[in-house]
């Protein structure tokens, strides 16, 4: 009667006894990783406890007078199988932490807004199609992680959310986010990624302690002018997007260490991108680009990415005037960008596919592939020329590594010397049955 703590995670525990409600003195109990499905009736009247762990222990419910635990600060209930939360929790207003992570809820109870000492809460691979507006009224909470939910929005309430630092929205259906974001002054990392955003808000720009902004996989043309206010903005990535041009407002991301725009459609970069004194690493590659501007050679990169298979962080790039601005440029051998073309790669045969080796492999067949190969280098011919070619079918493809090829090598004698083999058996045993043709006439 006299236990503060209680230990018993990852046993094979199937039950908790109801005797367990003599312990009145126990603050800490972890039950996590353990075979329960429940937790007992009397549980609730260990009032002392503090810190409570029930992780990955097929829960399906919680006691209806869970609230009686009221001098709870840490309440850990990932990784089970909860549908609701009883409206008693709301009781627990000493709360600080509370991890509902990957169990099965579709809604999410206005009462949770009750929770005004909550610093962290934890919501993330659940079913929750929305967040009540009421969790803007927890003006403590420091980290929310609603990720890998199918959230459309989020409430506009969620301004209220005024010592907020962490905000994780990652693998939702978002389309936009609130314009009360901006209200979030101390917020610093915000993560948008997989989402559905088509834009992105103003205000962002009013998030002034935002060190990291990760807005991967969505469908952004643009980014806000806006977001040159963000001082202290360290790591911006915004991959695999639609962004067809950047703001050059850019530049006045002044601690801008890390930027990221991968696999977009954009045709030029800012030259004002060079006001980004602190900016390291710049990844451009899977574009349309053209050339770099020149101002470029100000900063002190220490990789620059204009390919998937570029082999060095930095390349040898040479000066070059455009044509139709006048203005001096970077260009080397990976400019222009080339986009890949859809239409053209069902014609091409894939540079070392195995699998077409392997289903032809007699010398003739091996021969006329040889002649009718397509190469796999694409020349770019000024407009004049165009009209007056057909389509090229020429593309730049991937060499294999050596490796590779060795071990192909490898697999195509083997088959050929099985192939060899098996004509060898049908040649014996053709030459046996001959024979015994020849025994039976003469007989």
């Amino acid at each position: 009667m006299q236990l503060v703590e209680l230990d018993l995670s990852r046993n094979d525990i199937p039950e908790i006894p109801e005797s367990i409600s003599f312990c009145r003195a126990l603050q800490v109990a972890d039950f996590s990783g353990n075979p329960l499905t429940r937790l007992p009736e009397s549980f609730p009247e260990l009032q002392n406890l503090t810190c409570l762990s029930v992780n990955d222990i097929s829960l399906q419910a919680l006691p209806e007078n869970i609230g009686n635990l009221y001098n709870l600060a840490s309440l850990e209930l990932r990784e089970n199988l909860l549908t609701y939360l009883p409206e008693s929790l709301a009781q627990l207003q000493r709360l600080e932490e509370l991890d509902l992570g990957n169990n099965e809820l579709y809604h999410l109870p206005e009462t949770i807004g009750a929770l005004f000492n909550l610093k962290d809460l934890w919501l993330d691979g659940n079913q929750l199609a929305e967040i009540p507006q009421e969790v803007g009224n927890l003006k403590n909470l420091l980290c929310l992680d609603v990720s890998e939910n199918k959230l459309e929005c989020l409430p506009e309430e969620i301004s209220g959310l005024t010592s907020l630092t962490d905000l994780l929205v990652s693998q939702n259906v978002l389309q936009v986010l609130p314009d009360g974001i901006g209200k979030l002054r101390r917020l610093s990392i915000l993560k948008v990624d997989q989402n559905k955003l088509i834009q992105l808000t103003d205000s962002i720009g009013d998030c002034e302690s935002l060190t990291e902004l990760v807005l991967t996989e969505n469908q952004l043309q643009s980014l806000p002018k806006s977001i040159g206010k963000l001082k202290k903005l360290n790591n911006l990535n915004a991959d695999r997007n639609k962004l067809t041009s950047l703001p050059k407002e850019i530049g006045g991301c002044c601690s801008l260490n890390v930027f990221s725009v991968r696999d977009n459609r954009l045709c030029r970069i800012p030259p004002e991108i060079s006001q980004a004194t602190e900016l390291h690493v710049l990844d451009v590659a899977g574009n349309r680009l053209t050339y770099l501007p020149l101002s470029l050679t100000t900063l002190k990169l220490k990789a620059l990415w204009l390919s998937d298979n570029q082999s060095q962080p930095l390349l040898t790039f040479q000066t070059d005037t455009d044509p139709e601005t006048g203005e001096k440029i970077l260009t080397c051998v990976l400019l222009p960008q080339m986009p890949s073309e859809p239409g053209h790669q069902d014609n091409l045969p894939r540079c070392g596919a195995l699998e077409s080796l392997v289903n032809e492999m007699s010398d003739e067949t091996w021969n006329e592939r040889a002649v009718n190969r397509v190469s796999a280098i694409r020349f770019l011919e000024d407009e004049k020329d165009e009209e007056d070619n057909e389509m090229r079918t020429l593309l730049r493809r991937a060499t294999p590594h050596p490796g590779e090829l060795k071990n192909m090598k490898k697999t195509v004698e083997n088959l050929r010397n099985d192939m060899n083999a098996a004509k060898g058996l049908d040649s014996n045993k053709n030459e046996v049955n001959n024979a015994i043709d020849r025994v039976t006439t003469s007989v």
